[in-house]
């Protein structure tokens, strides 16, 4: 490709320059301006693409000319048969589930608009996983589904029992069918979830760069496939689509492909009734350093489009219409966009002269032709420009509905038809649908021999197989002991303190030099490493950018260099949680997605995580990702500078929201040695589809030795730290994180000033307990004539004697779930309220959490049990100055 850039004729140039400063002086500038735009048009017009506008993508008319069109591959007539059966049947599928069950949804519209995007790339682009090649990467537009479905049950891959069973779920998965992709309800089947909307667009660009990056590691070929990700022009206005279009720009992510369905339409109404929204994304796009190509006009505006007289003023008519304007004239025919389109100049007027009403109504728009599309799709796989390319293509929404539907604002909302709407469908379609088939909503099938058939299976044989469909890499991964890696952090470290972060990244340091493990670690992080104190790993691992380091870094003769390598293995996601977690969730599928395990570790700001990027954390389980998410400078009163913005005091809560996300707060470096070993066989050994979520602090501390036998106790979430023989007075007092120091500190306070003794408990995880009680007890009550059965926690502390304190650096809920599980006297301590900025101690006893707390609350406790008088507590109150009429924090 040649560089535009160089000055091939030094003289031309200049007479050119001078004329147009001449322009300026004599004329002015808006006739310079005029001229300016005018040369920017000839040269789109032309074909010539300027790198400093974006003059070819202004123009409403579509990016490819007919001149420069390929030959269509395919047979035409049978390939919109099998369309149409393809519509009817996933009109079927919606319809006849909402007769039979009024309530049960579904989504018409956006599928009948986007069928033909979709033929076409099902029947000359995708390529299926299979043994032999991984395939593309399709996120399909959630909300049309049922025509993903009806493909699937035509190629005899879904049974008409699943698709009578669409949306019904509940109780047998696999005779039945989601209503939007999801991995976890369909898993050989879909691969991504895309719903809710935004999220498909965004994951769908860090999968396209992951696959770069496992390329550039030399662990994948991946230079054959493509990510395709459709998604409608509505959609586009989640900040999650469009947040991330400048890094596939700016790493030439030329695997990437967005189709955007432009129906003009969102879920309500129009997406810009005033303006015009493809030129909008366009131009969007573009700055970002995309390719972009526009489908508006089907073929069957070419001649008109082409004519010598009407032509161009047909191309400038279009362009000064808005998207409101496009919208009404679909939904009130052919009269309507006559009158709009085609009068008030003789020439235009001349252009459908001998066209009916009819006939201009039949015009359709480019999303709507087999030749444009495959114009469009050829065009993005083969231009080797180092971009990524956007393709706009419009379209009709309930396209083929009529009156049910088509381009009206309701089209979203359509789920039931009548058979009146069933026999437009046959009729404008040409569907072999018999009257019974009508009457009685049925699909429609071909006989395995036909020629529709035929030609069906023998497309999706050229292109490797079926899609969607997920695959299982059973590949097992060689996990190093957490003796092995974590050999150091077993044993007392006396006056050596330090904080779990940094024991995380000791850990994260050992499994990446690790020969067998090591290149499957993924460190991910999103522009904290010094933060974690990980620029360590920068040069022993570099940090993964595919232009390589162009610069000389600053700090290049330091040991600890910030160092960007095309092979680099950090991915450094910059001020971006959400991107960083979608990079995640590429490296946390890559087992399924690229047959290869990977174990990807996130660190971030613990209160930047679930709190932003909760959808996709959600999505993350749905996709049956594996892998560590690592909550840094966690606790609400453990971060205590940055204030009430940063400090965390619920992500706990928030993780536990996710039924296959595993969660744990632990207080000592060998603590979260057995977890990531743990994690780490239950995920690459065991293969189960969980994915952990640790925190970790950045409070500097000593680190006890690992107790014997404690490992159980660990990855259930209670195990005793200190046991001592009770006196008459005796609490058991639990405690995780940085705060289960504090509760330390009360054992030793209640011991030596008032006599009372207490068993220390190091509370890993209040989630795992609760969820595993709460399992307990649904058996217990769905048995009830069998022998009662005790939670894990019930077992630690039927036989211990007196009132349990529990305090956490977390908002109460996080241990107000073990309440009913507690077979004594329970009071808990948390951290409710907005954080602020302070140190530690201050903010401690804010939030009434420190030492002083926990004692307090102990004699309260044992109040309650009648062990302690209401003046002892009082007095302690007092002791410690705490104010008893003070604000309660939460209310602050």
């Amino acid at each position: 490709m040649s560089d535009f850039t160089k000055d091939i004729d030094v003289l031309e140039t200049q007479e050119w320059l001078e004329a147009f400063e001449d322009v300026i002086k004599r004329e002015g500038a808006d006739r310079a301006k005029f001229l300016f735009e005018q040369l920017l048009s000839k040269g789109a017009e032309l074909g010539i693409e300027n790198a400093y506008s974006t003059a070819k993508v202004k123009r409403y008319i579509n990016s490819i000319d007919v001149s420069e069109q390929p030959s269509y591959p395919g047979d035409m007539e049978i390939e919109q048969r099998i369309e149409a059966i393809n519509r009817w049947n996933s009109a079927v599928i919606v319809a006849s589930a909402n007769k039979r069950e009024g309530s049960i949804g579904g989504h018409i519209g956006t599928g009948a608009g986007a069928m033909t995007l979709y033929e076409v790339g099902f029947n000359h682009f995708w390529k299926a996983p299979n043994e032999n090649q991984a395939g593309d990467l399709i996120f399909y537009q959630g909300h049309l589904s049922p025509i993903v479905y009806a493909r699937s049950y035509l190629e005899g891959r879904i049974t008409k029992q699943q698709l009578e069973n669409f949306r019904r779920q509940a109780f047998d998965r696999e005779n039945a069918v989601s209503s939007y992709p999801h991995p976890y309800l369909q898993p050989t089947y879909w691969q991504f979830p895309t719903v809710s909307m935004g999220l498909g667009p965004l994951q769908a660009i860090y999968q396209a760069r992951f696959m770069k990056y496992l390329q550039a590691r030399g662990l994948v070929e991946t230079s054959d496939r493509r990510v395709w990700a459709f998604c409608g022009d509505g959609e586009m206005d989640e900040p999650e689509s469009i947040g991330s279009i400048t890094r596939a720009g700016r790493e030439g992510l030329d695997n990437l492909i967005f189709v955007v369905n432009c129906n003009l339409q969102r879920l309500d109404g129009l997406v810009n009734g005033n303006g015009n929204i493809v030129e909008e994304l366009a131009d969007v796009f573009a700055g970002a350093g995309w390719n972009v190509i526009k489908v508006l006009w089907s073929s069957d505006w070419d001649r008109l489009l082409q004519d010598q007289k009407g032509g161009k003023k047909l191309a400038q008519r279009l362009s000064e219409l808005n998207d409101g304007q496009f919208h009404t004239i679909k939904a009130h025919g052919g009269a309507e966009c006559r009158r709009v389109v085609f009068s008030g100049d003789e020439d235009l007027e001349a252009l459908a002269k001998d066209m009916t009403d009819e006939d201009i109504q039949a015009l359709r728009r480019g999303g709507h032709d087999p030749i444009k599309i495959y114009a469009a799709y050829k065009k993005a796989i083969e231009q080797a420009n180092g971009k990524p390319t956007l393709i706009l293509p419009m379209t009709v929404k309930g396209y083929g509905l009529g009156e049910w539907g088509e381009s009206k604002n309701i089209a979203h909302n359509v789920k039931k038809l009548d058979t009146d709407a069933l026999e437009h469908i046959k009729n404008r379609f040409n569907v072999p649908a018999t009257k019974e088939d009508i009457e009685n909503y049925k699909l429609v099938s071909l006989p395995e021999d036909s020629a529709e058939m035929k030609y069906l299976h023998a497309k999706r044989a050229a292109l490797g197989g079926y899609i969607p469909a997920r695959l299982e890499n059973k590949e097992l991964l060689a996990i190093p002991t957490y003796q092995e890696f974590a050999k150091n952090l077993l044993e007392d470290s006396g006056d050596r303190e330090f904080s779990t972060t940094t024991a995380f990244v000791r850990i994260l340091s050992h499994l990446a030099k690790d020969k067998k493990l090591g290149k499957h670690i993924v460190p991910i992080t999103v522009d904290e490493s010094r933060t974690f104190g990980m620029e360590g790993l920068f040069r022993q691992l570099g940090i993964y950018n595919p232009k390589g380091q162009q610069y000389v870094p600053e700090d290049k003769e330091q040991v600890m260099f910030y160092k960007e390598a095309k092979d680099g293995q950090i991915l450094q996601e910059g001020i971006n949680e959400q991107g960083g977690f979608c990079s995640w969730i590429a490296a946390a599928t890559s087992y399924s997605v690229h047959k290869v395990p990977m174990i990807p570790f996130m660190i971030y700001y613990s209160m930047f995580g679930f709190q932003r990027f909760g959808d996709l954390a959600w999505a993350a389980g749905d996709s049956m990702a594996k892998g560590f998410v690592i909550g840094g400078t966690s606790g609400r009163t453990t971060l205590n500078g940055e204030g009430l913005q940063h400090e965390d005091g619920h992500s706990h809560i928030q993780a536990g929201l996710i039924p296959n996300c595993i969660s744990y707060d632990p207080t000592y470096a060998y603590e979260l040695a057995v977890i990531l070993g743990e994690g780490m066989n239950r995920m690459y050994v065991k293969g189960e589809h969980v994915y952990y979520y640790i925190t970790v602090m950045n409070e500097n501390y000593s680190h006890r030795a690992m107790p014997e036998g404690c490992e159980e106790g660990i990855i259930k979430g209670l195990y005793k730290l200190e046991d001592t023989k009770p006196a008459d007075k005796h609490v058991q007092l639990l405690g995780s994180g940085s705060i289960l120091r504090e509760v330390e500190a009360a054992a030793k306070m209640l011991k030596d000033e008032y006599g009372i003794t207490s068993n220390v408990w190091s509370m890993t995880s209040a989630n795992e307990l609760h969820r595993e009680a709460k399992k307990v007890a649904r058996e217990n009550m769905l048995h009830p004539d069998a022998e009662r059965k005790e939670s894990y926690i019930e077992k630690c502390l039927k036989n211990e004697q007196g009132p349990v304190i529990a305090s956490t650096d977390y908002i109460k809920l996080y241990t107000d779930q073990l309440r009913e599980f507690i077979p004594h006297t329970y009071v808990n301590l948390g951290t409710d309220g907005f954080g602020r900025s302070d140190t530690r101690e201050a903010l401690r006893s804010f939030f009434e959490v420190d030492r002083y707390h926990v004692v307090v609350a102990s004699l309260y406790a044992l109040h309650l049990d009648g062990k302690v008088k209401a003046s002892e507590v009082k007095d302690a109150i007092k002791k410690y100055n705490i104010d008893p009429e003070r604000v309660a924090p939460l209310y602050c």
